[in-house]
């Protein structure tokens, strides 16, 4: 055999079995959650989500154990938000819906990001009023920016009157599962339907 087909030949198998190596011992090995995952999360899940304490509806200090009790979706928002985060958390309440009909049972959680204004009891009357598990949660301003950095979100307030004023912030929904913390997050634009489908994929894989 001509000494370029060997040097070639040569070549392929040691790529074959660098790429099988990859699929059984690379990273993606050690992730149960691999064929779940719409895309890679930079830094990986761990850099993501941790403990969080907040106040519920009833003026209860509750933490992260508390509240992530079962497969839940945390979304950051804030109930005076003209568009936006109604638009989400009924998403996020349609797609568990979808999920109960399957069998599975998840809980929508809103966590805010405008202390200012939302109390324990507007927090608790919004999210009861996109889904009657939907669990609300406020706290102060030290406590809900460090839930925000915890989970790498983004707010900022706009210039406004005292209690007129809009409040920038990231629309991710994040997946979190009480044995493993977060698995995945979710986009504003993800139909309910395939959010559902993809959360269910994390729950079997557990």
């Amino acid at each position: 055999m001509p000494r370029i087909a060997v040097l070639s030949a040569s070549v392929a198998i040691a790529a074959l079995l660098g790429g099988i190596w990859y699929v059984t011992s690379g990273p993606n090995s050690a992730d149960r959650f691999a064929q779940c995952r719409s895309a890679a999360i930079a830094g990986g899940t761990e850099q993501i989500g941790g403990p969080f304490t907040l106040v519920n509806k009833d003026g209860e200090t509750v933490t992260d154990k508390d509240v992530i009790t079962g497969p839940s979706l945390l979304y950051f928002g804030y109930t005076f938000c003209p568009d936006v985060c109604p638009l989400d958390t009924v998403r996020n309440a349609d797609a568990v819906d979808v999920l109960d009909a399957k069998g599975y049972s998840v809980t929508p959680v809103f966590i805010s990001i405008d202390p200012n204004r939302d109390t324990p009891e507007a927090v608790g009357d919004f999210a009861a009023n996109v889904h009657d598990r939907m669990i609300g949660l406020t706290g102060s301003e030290e406590q809900v920016k460090a839930a925000s950095k915890a989970y790498r979100t983004y707010y900022k307030r706009q210039p406004g009157e005292d209690d007129y004023y809009l409040v920038d912030h990231s629309t991710f929904t994040y997946l979190v599962l009480p044995e493993h913390g977060f698995v995945e997050y979710f986009r504003r634009d993800m139909p309910p339907e395939e959010m559902a489908e993809k959360v269910a994929c994390f729950i079997d894989a557990t």
